[in-house]
């Protein structure tokens, strides 16, 4: 059998071979070496901005974390016995400044009514002039005010305590923001807690992000359907309010959790707690953001943050989650829904009882009811502070390093000045036909004493920033001038004393321009040529001012004008006599101090003490006199000012003051009764008061019937004492029986003003200075006669000897 021949193998098929020889890989295996290199490029990229963001996270967190806006206080209520303050009055000013109505005094801030006393527990506060402790004290009181101070917690007897003053506002940055800042450990309890339960159950447990609450957070959204629920935690809260902004993009949402793991790491959970708590977003006043729980506290409940109740702070803890959303002011019944849900979450969490929360749930939200402010309380107020710190601190001192600025305001003078201001105006516009809201008003309450500046209403809602009138509104003051012409003439006692002939006949003065200037009294009439000095400036002719002012000189009354106190540089014409001098009311308080300090000049001042947030002291503004008058020409001026008040334009203010008080005063009114003015003073307080339009229309009022009204009502709220009018050493008085009559027709001579009281009772006591009484007017003091006779023997005796030359020029004669 023949073997086959077997078939010639095929050669095994080669692998094909590749261009350039070597075998081919796969698309992935072939990409993978450049994913890695990518990867490992990136995670180079994130470690190098994970180490740039650490030392960003690092820097502002441990360096100066905020600036701090200087706080600026109202003047403390001193207490002691003999204070003329009603229990009423007292209790009013605590609820004002936070105290809480309670049946016992055993926490701070609080305060209780027991029969005729008042039990108060004050809080501690960090004076300019070092600490002061809280105490329990009680005041008693009788029909005059405070009869007695006694200390109630056994610490030793009280002379005089002081409440914590009222935090009046802030002198904050441009971009606004605002914060008081609080220690972690100082908080009530129950905040920290609260805020961890509603916003962040985890943050002592997680790494500054919580992978759980974003997967909860993705579920309850996917559920609703739209966003409900978010899963930041309290670090990546803080991280964006303190180093990002609100953009919503997952570049900065990966930024914010990196920056949260940076966080969390560096830092512990209580420092972390502590700086969201000084830094969350609560709220907006106007222009300045409220930032932080420690402002909070005071913004909306006007008391510090260890005195709130468990209502309110779930109340500061609800609205985190939208403060314009809920806020408790604009959106009262939303925002008490949301801090009902907190006070269940704090029932449910432990740290709430039964009873507390049902409290508190029952319990009103408990804001203080406050109109909208832009910037502060006391805007106008605070415009003045900064004008009276301007050149000693700069911008950056004011608004970044937290100092404590002690000022002179009184919150309750503020109050009843600016109510009446706002009450007035309306009740003007209505009872003399005016259109509703055109008319404007600002006004000035100072401290006779000392020159403090206890009130400030810059515009008809006190309210809000803007033209500050009181400051800036320059407007003629027309009559105002009229006591600083009749202070230059009675300055020289040998031509003029209070009843001096003064002639009231028309005027024509050719002035340097051609022109002529013609005065006229407001009566269009005049009243003859002998009218008394006294009666002329009781019932501001303008006549008589004018000539008499021509006589001393316009310049003298420009001199007098600038020792009281005014700075600016009026012009010399005749019609200054008649107030054609612009000056803001702040201006004309200035001035009017002077006079009622009897020629003390004492500088106006808002400010007290400054010192540093640490309460370091760094300036002190005491008290500043100067005299720069002669104290018996501004006392008879004052007199003269008082017959204003009693007989003259100003006497529709008894018809409201009591008229045992003795005050002094003078009424304004400008050309086409555009502007209304009245300044005026009793021993211890001054007020000035401008009414008038800002588009500088006639306002229809003269000072008796508009300023005038409204400075009545604010020095019935403000307790003015009665001049006591003790005259100075050297003024006399004569007693009087005034006779002159200007309907009578024009009198001849000074026998017909005046008659001598034969008894020298039932007559006016008129003061001159001593030395000048004029002869024959009395013969009650025969010590006033023999002084006139020394005077004229010593006027002989110079004159005689001026004529004779000296012993020198005798020999050589």
């Amino acid at each position: 059998m023949a073997r086959k021949t077997p078939k010639p193998r095929r050669p095994a098929r080669r692998p094909a071979k590749k261009r350039g020889g070597k075998p081919r890989r796969g698309f992935i295996r072939r990409l993978l070496p450049y994913v890695f290199l990518l990867f490992c490029l990136g995670a180079v990229v994130v470690a190098a901005y994970a180490v740039y963001l650490d030392g960003e996270v690092r820097t502002q967190f441990e360096g100066t974390r905020w600036t701090l806006p200087a706080k600026v206080y109202a003047a403390p209520l001193e207490l002691y016995a003999g204070l003329d303050l009603s229990r009423e009055q007292i209790a009013d000013r605590l609820k004002r400044q936070g105290y809480r109505s309670a049946s016992t005094t055993d926490k701070a801030g609080t305060y209780e009514v027991v029969g005729g006393y008042l039990d108060i527990h004050t809080r501690p506060f960090s004076f300019w002039d070092g600490d002061q402790a809280d105490r329990e004290i009680r005041l008693g009181f009788d029909n005059t005010g405070v009869a007695s101070l006694r200390a109630l917690d056994g610490n030793g007897d009280l002379a005089l305590i002081r409440l914590d003053p009222l935090m009046i506002g802030s002198i904050y940055p441009t971009q606004g923001e605002d914060r008081i800042l609080v220690k972690l450990g100082e908080v009530p309890p129950m905040l920290p807690a609260g805020l961890i339960t509603v916003e962040d159950r985890d943050f002592l447990h997680h790494w500054g992000v919580s992978p759980k609450s974003i997967l909860r957070a993705a579920v309850a959204n996917l559920r609703a359907g739209h966003v409900v629920q978010g899963g930041s935690t309290i670090t990546q809260q803080l991280v964006k309010n303190f180093y990002l902004n609100n953009q919503q993009t997952l570049v900065r949402k990966a930024k914010e959790a990196l920056m949260a793991i940076l966080l969390d790491a560096h830092y512990s959970k209580p420092e972390i707690l502590e700086a969201y708590l000084n830094e969350v977003y609560l709220g907006q006043d106007g222009g300045r953001a409220i930032h932080g729980f420690g402002l909070a506290s005071y913004f909306y409940f006007q008391k510090p943050l260890e005195e709130l109740q468990p209502n309110e702070i779930a109340l500061l803890v609800a609205m985190v989650k939208g403060p314009s959303y809920y806020d408790p002011r604009r959106n009262p019944e939303r925002a008490k829904t949301r801090r009902n849900l907190v006070l269940d979450m704090f029932h449910d969490a432990g740290f709430l009882d039964d009873e507390g929360w049902t409290t508190a749930k029952k319990a009103d939200l408990g804001v203080t009811a406050r109109s909208t402010r832009s910037t502060s309380q006391y805007p106008a107020f605070i415009d003045l502070v900064r004008r009276q710190l301007h050149g000693q601190y700069a911008d950056e001192d004011l608004t970044e390093d937290g100092l404590r600025i002690f000022t002179t305001l009184d919150p309750s003078v503020q109050a009843d000045t600016e109510a009446r201001v706002n009450q007035g105006l309306a009740d003007l516009e209505r009872s003399r036909g005016i259109k509703a809201d055109s008319l404007q008003s600002a006004a000035v309450v100072t401290s006779v004493e000392g020159g403090r500046v206890l009130a400030l209403v810059g515009g008809r809602d006190a309210g809000y920033a803007g033209f500050n009138r009181a400051l800036d509104a320059r407007r003629p003051i027309g009559s105002l001038i009229k006591p600083v012409v009749y202070l230059t003439a009675l300055a020289e006692p040998s031509k003029y004393n209070v009843i001096t002939p003064l002639d009231d006949s028309p005027l024509a003065v050719k002035l340097a321009n051609g022109d002529t200037w013609r005065p006229q009294n407001y009566s269009k009439t005049s009243h003859g040529r002998a009218v008394p000095l006294h009666y002329a400036l009781t019932h501001s002719y303008n006549l008589a001012t004018a000539r008499l002012a021509l006589d001393v000189g316009i310049p003298n009354v420009i001199d007098t004008l600038k020792k009281l106190g005014y700075t600016g540089d009026p012009l010399s014409v005749p019609s200054l006599s008649l107030g054609a001098v612009d000056m803001a009311p702040m201006q004309v308080a200035q001035i009017y101090n002077t006079l009622a300090g009897g020629g003390y000049y004492t500088p106006l001042l808002a400010i007290r003490d400054v010192t540093t947030r640490d309460g370091e002291p760094l300036n002190r503004y005491p008290l500043q006199i100067k005299r720069v008058l002669d104290e018996a020409p501004v006392y008879l001026t004052d007199w003269i000012m008082q017959r204003v008040a009693r007989f003259g334009t100003g006497a529709s203010m008894y018809k409201v003051l009591p008229d045992r008080l003795n005050l002094a005063g003078k009424t304004g009114t400008t050309d086409d009764l555009r502007d209304s003015w009245f300044a005026g003073f009793g021993a211890n307080r001054l007020a000035v008061v401008w009414v008038g339009r800002d588009d500088n229309q006639p306002a229809q009022l003269t000072g008796a019937t508009g300023a005038l009204q409204l400075w009545t009502r604010i020095m019935s709220d403000v307790g003015p004492r009665g001049m006591m009018n003790v005259p100075p050493e050297d003024v006399v008085e004569v007693p009087l029986r005034m006779r002159f009559d200007p309907r009578g027709g024009a009198s001849t001579g000074d026998g017909d003003l005046y008659q001598y009281a034969q008894s020298c009772g039932g007559a006016t006591d008129v003061p001159f200075i001593r030395g000048y009484v004029p002869d024959g007017l009395s013969g009650c003091d025969s010590d006033i006669m023999s002084e006139n006779a020394a005077r004229d023997r010593q006027q002989q005796q110079q004159q005689r000897e001026q004529d004779e030359g000296n012993w020198l020029q005798r020999i050589f004669r």
